[in-house]
């Protein structure tokens, strides 16, 4: 009776160790060129336009996916509900006006209100403070010495002649968005831009849908206004204003003048979805591993379709063929011991908003979700790529960046399994495109989740154009990278422990 019940307890165990040692490749297999392709040609039709975050389009994709998940027997991963949806604000501007010392001055005529920023006020300020151009970079700070806490600011678009941004392009401290955002750290209620071009084509009243319609706080209302409204707040110091830009004539100071600055707005709302299929563990189910992909594109514009098959129609269905390999593998009882959660998300082409809301409000502790595995374009063969076997590789992002764990187990699973060229160009810290920053991985990496981020580095001619179509996709290599991918997940869902979190989180700078 002893030994009975002993074998009896030793059971789980002895079917815990048969997990973790049993072989994934057959499961890894299932994972074919064949099912990659049947899938993006759905996933990146006419049907599905584009994608748009929101759209019909990209409803259709969710309802697709979310069909995916319910055959393979994947639960729901919101409760009773496949979708986690989160609402959407597009601001809608009523009206504006701009008056200098009692003198109205006309709606792109002399002035453009911006639609991105501001909120509904009614301003009235006495005086103005100038800023010269508004540049902070190093030693060079156009708001030294001046005040600008609550007070309208007055800058002017561009720089000086012999000014070397210390970041270019549009990160550059010369750039307008960085401008602004300096003006806004340093508490400006209100900024003035001033800027050639006027009188100017009447710009779009309806501003893009936004994620973020309730703030910490309001941002300061922007007008870009033309060299004529300059000149009524500065006086004879805004004459001639960019001839005398061009020797610094201007003195940066304190300007009286009576200034009312009016815009009213009105928001409408949508809403758009992440679709999440949860493959429950066994004895670690209570801890989870993450395998990701934006399931969202550009959509349609003037009715021209943004097909977005490599970006992220490949990142999404490799999400949909891993889902159903580990559901192979658990339907022959060789189930993962952590939870697997499959989550397509939305809104990344905006601004990854979709993964920014999960891990804002998620659905799993972030802190038991061991790694966020994220696919995103995984299709396409890098032209510029000049070294190693370019039939055989994949861009490994953010291996280094959270848990020294993650790079060793990597590559030995690589190493043992699929034999991919691992290439980590854009782990460098000083990577220009700034790769790391740009998926769905770095809203998980923030939160101190470790993450990988698989890509193949297509930045070429058919980058967010219509011609990303699904025949131009290598589904052989896709597939082989998939395989990278579930082996790779396989080995973190049934290892003991949680991958180590033990790197300080790098921070976007200059981005």
């Amino acid at each position: 009776m002893k030994i009975f019940f002993l074998s009896i307890l030793l059971l789980p165990v002895l079917s815990i160790q048969a997990q973790k040692k049993a072989n994934p490749v057959s499961f890894a297999k299932t994972i074919t060129p064949e099912d990659l392709k049947k899938h993006l040609y759905t996933i990146a039709s006419k049907e599905m336009e584009g994608r748009g975050t929101p759209s019909p389009g990209l409803d259709r994709a969710a309802g697709y996916i979310e069909n995916h998940f319910r055959s393979l027997g994947l639960l729901p991963g919101n409760k009773n509900s496949y979708l986690q949806t989160y609402p959407l604000y597009k601001d809608s501007m009523l009206s504006s006006a701009l008056k200098v010392n009692d003198v109205s001055f006309e709606l792109n005529k002399d002035y453009q209100p911006s639609a991105m920023f501001n909120y509904t006020a009614d301003m009235r300020f006495s005086e103005a403070v100038f800023a010269g151009y508004g540049i902070v970079d190093g030693p060079m700070d156009d708001y030294k010495d001046l005040d600008v806490q609550g007070k309208l600011i007055v800058i002017v678009d561009g720089a000086p002649a012999d000014y070397k941004p210390s970041v270019t392009g549009f990160r550059s401290p010369a750039f307008w968005y960085t401008k602004y955002g300096n003006a806004q750290k340093r508490g400006a209620a209100a900024i003035i831009l001033v800027a050639s071009g006027f009188p100017r084509k009447a710009a779009p009243i309806n501003n893009q849908y936004s994620l973020y319609g309730y703030k910490k706080e309001l941002p300061a209302n922007l007008f870009t206004v033309s060299p004529a409204v300059a000149e009524s707040i500065l006086g004879s110091d805004g004459k001639n204003l960019f001839d005398k830009m061009k020797t610094s004539a201007i003195a940066k100071k304190v300007y009286p003048a009576n200034v009312d600055l009016s815009y009213s707005k009105a928001t409408s709302m949508a809403y758009a979805s992440n679709v999440l299929g949860v493959l429950e563990g066994t004895d670690l189910k209570d801890e989870y591993v993450f395998i990701t992909g934006h399931y969202d594109h550009l959509g349609k514009k003037d009715s021209v379709i943004y097909y977005g098959a490599d970006d992220d129609g490949s990142g999404t269905t490799t999400v949909l063929e891993l889902a159903a390999a580990f559901a192979k593998a658990k339907a022959a009882g060789k189930g993962p011991r952590r939870t697997m959660v499959f989550m397509t998300v939305s809104g990344e082409e905006k601004g990854l908003w979709g993964s920014e809301y999960y891990t804002d409000h998620p659905l799993f502790p972030l802190d038991k979700t061991t790694v966020d595995l994220n696919v995103d374009m995984v299709g396409r063969i890098d032209d510029t790529r000049k070294h190693g076997d370019s039939t055989n590789y994949v861009y490994v992002v953010g291996d280094d960046k959270v848990s020294t764990d993650l790079k060793t187990i990597s590559e030995a699973v690589n190493k043992k399994y699929t034999k991919v060229e691992l290439d980590y160009k854009f782990n460098d810290p000083k990577d220009p495109e700034k790769i790391y920053f740009r998926s769905d991985h770095y809203n998980f990496a923030k939160h101190g989740v470790p993450i990988i981020f698989y890509y193949d580095g297509m930045l070429d001619a058919d980058y967010h154009q219509p011609t990303d179509t699904p025949d131009k996709i290598n589904y052989k290599l896709m597939a082989k990278r998939g395989q990278l991918i579930f082996h790779t997940a396989w080995e973190m869902a049934n290892r003991d422990a949680m991958l180590k979190r033990d790197i300080p989180l790098e921070a976007p700078k200059g981005f």
